[in-house]
Parts: C-alpha cells; structure tokens; sequence
C-alpha cells in the first residue's frame, strides 16, 4: 500500500489511542491497518490470530500459493498488492464453473469446488457465512489442509459457534470473532500480510522472478 502524509497521521492516532496491547509486532501492523478502514477499535479487541497464522500465511505467498476468495470485492480490493509483489494467482467462488446444487449458496458451492482444486491455498472468506461454513465442513473432514485462512463474515445466525469450528481445525487462521466483520476488513488483512510478507521475501521473490 501506499502511504501519504494524512495516512501516517492517521496511524500516529492510532497507535496514541491503542496504548498498550497483547499484540506482537507484526499481528499489530495488521491490527492497525483493520483499525484505520473501518475506524472501529472495537475490532482490537475481536480480531484473533491462530498460532503459526502470520508465519505460514507469508510463507505460503512467497511461494506463490493460490489464494481463493468468496467475493468479487475481496479479488479486486487484493490484486494491486498482489501484482505488484508475488503475483499469486487469484480465484473468486463466483466465478468457479460449478454445477448447480440444492441446498448451497452459489457462493459456498464455488468455494467448495476451488477448494478440492487447491487443497493447499490461501483461503480469504469476507462475506458468505455459507462458504465459511463449506470450507470449516471440508477441513473438519480431513479434505483440505489450507495454509491459512482468513475469516471476517458478520452474521447473527451460529457465527459463534462457525468460528470456534474454525478454531478447533487447528489450521492457521485470522478470524473477527462475534456478529461484525465484513469484506473490506479481508481485504486489509490480507494487504498488511503482503506487506509483510514482501518485507521477508521480497528479495527472494525477485531473484526468482
């Protein structure tokens, strides 16, 4: 991302309002970032961070891991960063060709459907309750193994209880916890860990590039 003069300005506001927190370092630059789009601090205290999820998640997109998201703002609010870095590709659920089936949202069965093509990526749920629920469903049944997954849904109908699922996978994971979220809180974490994640490889990357 890049920053003007009003951003940093902003940030310094931040960091003076947040004080001190349990964060580590790199968990906070991806706090803050959540922070400052959606002016809400109320999400420092709901984001949450799975042991290994920053580490494996930087990892993974050096090594140019798919990434699959559930929607189309979530795809374009990721791809500049994502171009101008490791340029993994980058897949959206409704965009999948997939079979119409009974009993799913158009969304979960493209979610569904990536996923067996691509075990192994880096999953992005911002919006659809149903495709989290499709992915926490494949990785309960041993199906796939993604090497992170990022959860920000609102909803008010068994949130709770979807996301202590994802909890208990033991899958590296970034989830909002409670009834808020939304896509454009995916599309700051998943932009911070870019960053991130470029400040670590990004020699490497172009090296191989």
């Amino acid at each position: 991302m890049e920053w003007h003069a009003t951003d940093a300005q902003s940030l310094q506001v931040i960091d003076r309002e947040m004080g001190d927190h349990r964060f580590t370092p790199s968990e906070y630059e991806v706090v803050r970032r959540v922070v400052y789009v959606s002016g809400d601090f109320e999400y420092a205290t709901l984001i949450r961070f799975s042991e290994q999820a920053l580490q494996s998640g930087a990892a993974a997109l050096a090594a140019r891991t798919t990434i699959i998201v559930d929607v189309p703002i979530v795809q374009v609010g990721i791809a500049p960063s994502i171009q101008a870095t490791f340029a993994n590709p980058v897949y959206c659920s409704m965009d999948a060709l997939t079979r119409p089936q009974k009993g799913k949202t158009k969304t979960a069965w493209g979610i569904e459907t990536l996923a067996q093509r691509y075990p192994e990526g880096i999953f992005v749920i911002g919006e659809s309750q149903t495709a989290l629920e499709s992915l926490v469903t494949l990785i309960e049944d041993g199906k796939i193994r993604p090497a992170l997954v990022i959860a920000t849904p609102a909803g008010f109908l068994d949130m709770d209880i979807l996301k202590a699922r994802l909890q208990d996978c033991m899958i590296p994971h970034i989830r909002i916890d409670g009834r808020k979220g939304n896509a454009v809180l995916a599309v700051a974490i998943v932009n911070s860990l870019i960053d991130l994640a470029w400040q670590a490889y990004g020699n490497d990357a172009k090296s191989v590039g």
